[in-house]
């Protein structure tokens, strides 16, 4: 009675969580534009934009949005190399599916979950690790790009006159987010160490939760290259919304508002990055206002960001949760 309840379940979540998962990523997003009084507006903007003469940069966007993903795919095959080889195609579903659970999870949380499932059922635990250290390598590149952001938004910000500004905050915000790099950047390129010091705890009888090590220097160098890639390709498609949208700011502008901005996200506490998107809108306006009064261009620009990197990824990782079975039917 036990063994046919049990395949009964693994049916059930077999072949019914992949449209949970895919209907409610679709309510959840659209339940998030619908409490944004002006979402509607910011859609008619990208729409004009995307027939207009200078369609070509959204197009651009598209395509960075794809070299971005790729790169990710690359940075964690470097990772997971400790665990298991994996292919490009496949490794690339598994970050898109991961990408899709994390849509919905507190902190991301979901996106190791979503990558599991693509790596062979003996490494599944395994590939934990790497998909900490990838996400670890990202982190470290926010905060050392957030420090020099902070910095140089300071400066810009007191020469073009914000009153509203303190230097105290942004002396206080400069140390600690210098802290945050250093002591992040300790972990990262120690992380070896550190997981033998979990495998020694977890003890020899534990095999099963066995973490991977062996990430030489060069190998962690490799991934925080990639990771600074992928950060200068997001301030890449922020300058060209910008610039789409009729805001002529300055590339060291877009650096510096977009630095700021991803330190305060990486920071501020979310439910999940679906329900983050008010704070986008509010932490964009505060911050961009200092190099233009385009509010509603600011608005598009999040939405526009918002919608390619994380919704249109999230949206393809629920279509491939659709084709693979959480568990075997044995």
């Amino acid at each position: 009675m036990i063994v046919v309840l049990n395949k009964n379940i693994k049916l059930i979540v077999n072949y019914v969580a992949g449209p949970l998962i895919m209907f409610f990523l679709l309510y959840t997003v659209a339940r998030q534009l619908e409490k944004q009084p002006h979402w509607k507006d910011s859609f008619h903007r990208i729409w004009d934009a995307a027939i207009g003469n200078q369609r070509w940069k959204l197009f651009g966007i598209f395509g960075l949005m794809c070299v971005n993903w790729s790169l990710e795919t690359f940075k964690w095959q470097l990772a997971l190399i400790t665990v298991q080889p994996i292919g490009f195609l496949r490794a690339l579903k598994a970050i898109l599916a991961g990408t899709c659970i994390a849509s919905f999870t507190p902190n991301r949380v979901g996106e190791y979950l979503g990558r599991m499932l693509f790596v062979d059922s003996g490494n599944k635990i395994r590939s934990v690790a790497p998909s900490i250290l990838c996400s670890l390598s990202q982190m470290l590149m926010t905060l050392v790009a957030g420090s020099v952001g902070i910095y140089l938004y300071s400066s810009l910000a007191f020469q073009f006159r914000a009153s509203w500004l303190s230097p105290v905050f942004f002396r206080s915000a400069l140390i600690m987010a210098a802290a945050g790099a250093t002591g992040l950047g300790l972990v990262y390129f120690r992380f070896d160490p550190l997981v033998s010091g979990i495998n020694n705890w977890l003890g020899k009888n534990h095999k099963t939760f066995f973490i991977p090590r062996n990430f030489s220097f060069r190998v962690l160098t490799g991934i925080l290259l990639i990771a600074a890639l992928r950060y200068m390709i997001f301030v890449w498609q922020y300058f060209l919304l910008f610039s789409l949208f009729g805001i002529p700011l300055m590339a060291l502008q877009v650096f510096t508002g977009v630095s700021v901005m991803f330190v305060l996200l990486a920071v501020v506490p979310t439910l999940t990055f679906l329900t983050d998107l008010g704070f986008r809108w509010v932490a964009g306006i505060q911050i961009f206002q200092v190099f233009t009064s385009n509010t509603a261009g600011i608005l598009s620009v999040s939405l526009g960001v918002w919608f390619i990197n994380l919704i249109i990824p999230a949206l393809v990782g629920s279509l491939l949760i659709l084709r693979i079975k959480l568990f075997s039917s044995k």
